[in-house]
């Protein structure tokens, strides 16, 4: 499994369902938990622009949306979550 290709599957879910992501900023791999039937795959955060060209129209600076996604063993996208948003000047919060 490599990182270009779960990148590659997390730009297409972001791409087609919510907004073409800025960055990916972390790609960590899950542990299974056969307790609570969740299987192995990988924790991503993801930054996406949100809302482009409504903050152009009122000269405003790009907002970032900051989510966390989890994929499974092939590739798709079983979650997602945004944790939160912020101003793209804003200093970078720790997750």
């Amino acid at each position: 499994m490599s990182i270009k290709q779960i990148m590659s599957a997390v730009n297409e879910f972001f791409d087609e369902n919510i907004a073409p992501p800025h960055k990916i900023t972390s790609v960590e791999p899950r542990k299974e938990n056969e307790e609570e039937g969740i299987e192995a795959g990988w924790d991503i955060l993801v930054e996406v622009i949100e809302e482009r060209e409504y903050m152009k129209k009122y000269a405003k600076d790009e907002m970032l949306g900051v989510y966390q996604a989890a994929l499974n063993k092939k590739y798709d996208i079983i979650s997602y979550s945004r944790l939160s948003t912020r101003y793209r000047s804003a200093v970078e919060e720790r997750y």
